[in-house]
């Protein structure tokens, strides 16, 4: 099974993903750190229901990696987005199993005491033009959601528009059961809605 464990802000530059996140749910993001291997860099939210939320973008102070980064950030351009979500599961080479090619191989990966495994694909670019979740399997009891500030923001849905929308979802369906998650046919993007002290804020 599946498990919705955090969506990712992608930007040209970490700070304009920063802001992206900011101006949208009137919240301050916390500082992340950098991923060795994809030698990316980000900035954090905690959120309600052991969520999270990162703004990621290549660190442009660290070396190009010898392999395509995650996320497809080596072809990322334009504003800052919602890019991708990413969902825990407690064995990942057996979720990978049950799956269609295209997910990617576990990479291993540590921040700090932080250790992780996360499915990428070969040339950074997930199933479904990049709509279908990122799988990660975290080891220990470690996770970033538990060491955050609490923002008291919770997530509420995040829908998932692609033109084999209905396919993605049947894929998915004997490994996720969540009612946040919302599929809806349409051009590529990912929209979520957020409850923050009351009100609905929307990331796009």
């Amino acid at each position: 099974m599946m498990e919705f464990d955090h969506i990712a802000v992608a930007g040209e530059a970490l700070a304009a993903a920063t802001q992206h996140v900011e101006q949208a749910l009137g919240l301050t993001l916390q500082q992340g750190g950098e991923h060795a291997v994809f030698h990316t860099h980000n900035t954090l939210l905690g959120l309600e229901d052991r969520l999270y939320l990162e703004a990621i973008a290549i660190n442009p102070a660290a070396p190009v990696p010898d392999r395509p980064r995650w996320f497809d950030l080596d072809n990322f351009t334009g504003g800052p987005r919602l890019t991708n979500w990413i969902c825990r599961c407690d064995d990942l080479y057996a979720t990978l199993a049950s799956l269609p090619a295209g997910f990617g191989e576990p990479v291993s990966l540590q921040r700090g005491d932080l250790r992780w495994r996360m499915a990428v694909p070969a040339d950074g670019v997930l199933p479904f033009d990049n709509c279908a979740p990122a799988l990660i399997e975290w080891e220990g009891d470690a996770h970033p959601a538990a060491r955050l500030t609490p923002s008291g923001a919770r997530m509420t849905s995040l829908t998932v528009c692609h033109p084999e929308a209905d396919a993605l979802a049947a894929l998915l369906a004997p490994h996720l059961k969540d009612q946040r998650v919302r599929f809806d046919t349409g051009p590529c993007r990912l929209k979520a809605e957020f409850d923050v002290a009351g009100e609905i804020r929307r990331l796009t």
